[in-house]
Formats: structure tokens, sequence, C-alpha cells
């Protein structure tokens, strides 16, 4: 077995990452992609959020850095509020193989949420919003985890990627045998 796969298996190690989080499978026959569910730290704007992360890990983790994502909105300057791309270095541009699953949703998702950078923004509404009106700011933040953090929305964040996964098949469209085609080549 090589290095990067055993090492995935090893992160990935169901029984140590759900000690703390539910972690769903995407694929059962895979530990490369998969949904954890992350609650905002306490203290923070966020506290009482629950979000929906999507991970993958390439084949060369852990040499490569996973790639992370906010499944149900978040607002928060460094996070993209529509496709939930994180801009964190420690994950984009300064990973180590030293790290693991447990640093991400332990150490550095809370760290981001604590200290945004509103320097260096995804969302620039939310960084100019946190210099100008940092009140305002967390005025909205948990305006945002009241509509887009709760259970409840993390649950239909679920059922939404479970649908997306099933849209994006190409295995799953079956043509009708009664529909009717769009156009025809000829006419063009």
């Amino acid at each position: 077995m090589s290095s990067p796969k055993r090492r995935i298996e090893t992160d990935v190690d169901l029984r140590r990452l759900m000690s703390d989080y539910e972690v769903t499978l995407v694929n059962d026959n895979s530990t490369q992609e998969f949904y954890v569910r992350f609650k905002g730290p306490e203290e923070t704007p966020f506290a009482g959020g629950l979000w929906k992360i999507h991970v993958e890990l390439p084949d060369q983790y852990p040499y490569k850095s996973p790639s992370i994502g906010f499944v149900n909105r978040i607002f928060h300057p460094n996070i993209d509020e529509l496709s939930g791309s994180v801009c964190l270095d420690v994950i984009n541009q300064t990973w180590s193989p030293m790290y693991d699953m447990i640093n991400i949703f332990e150490v550095f998702l809370p760290q981001l949420l604590r200290y945004p950078n509103p320097t260096d923004p995804l969302n620039g509404e939310a960084a100019a919003l946190l210099m100008r009106e940092p009140k305002s700011y967390d005025a909205k933040v948990k305006e945002y985890v009241a509509k887009y953090a709760s259970k409840d929305a993390a649950d239909e964040a679920d059922e939404e990627s479970d649908l997306d996964d099933e849209m994006s098949s190409v295995g799953s469209y079956a043509s009708g045998e009664d529909e009717e085609p769009a156009g025809n080549m000829e006419e063009i």
C-alpha cells in the first residue's frame, strides 16, 4: 500500500474523526471525499452555527492539501459566500504533510472564524463591513447563522448536495422515449 493511501486511511479513520464530528462519506467505496458537520466556535458570532463542510482529498494527500468548502452559506471575509471556497494560507499555500484532518477542524477553521483577515478577502462585502462597522458585521454573521447554519439548514444542505450528486452524474440521466429533441442539426 502506498504511503499517501495509508495516510488517507489514517486521517479519515472514521472512529477518530467521528468521535467529535459527524462524518458522511460521499461514496461508500472511497474515503477521499466526505462531508463533516462543523460547529461555529464558542464566544464568536458564529457560535451555535452548524455547517456542512465538503472535503476532498487528492491522490497525493498528504503532500498536497485537501479541498475544503462550506456547503451552506456563511458570511465571512475569507469564505466565498456562494461557492463556499475557503481562503486560508495554511490550506492553500503553506500546507505541510505534518497537518491532518483534525488540525483542519480543531485549529485552522476555528481560528479562521475567530480571526478573519479582511485584507485578503473572498467576500468583499463582509471584509468592508468588518473593517468599517464591526458591530454590524457581527450582527450580519449572527443573521446568517440563524438563517443558513441551523441544524435544519444543515440538513437541507445534506439533501441539496445529495440531489446535486445525483444530478451531476451522467449515468443517472434516463432518456424517455416520448421526449422530443430540442432541435435538428440539419436545420443549422
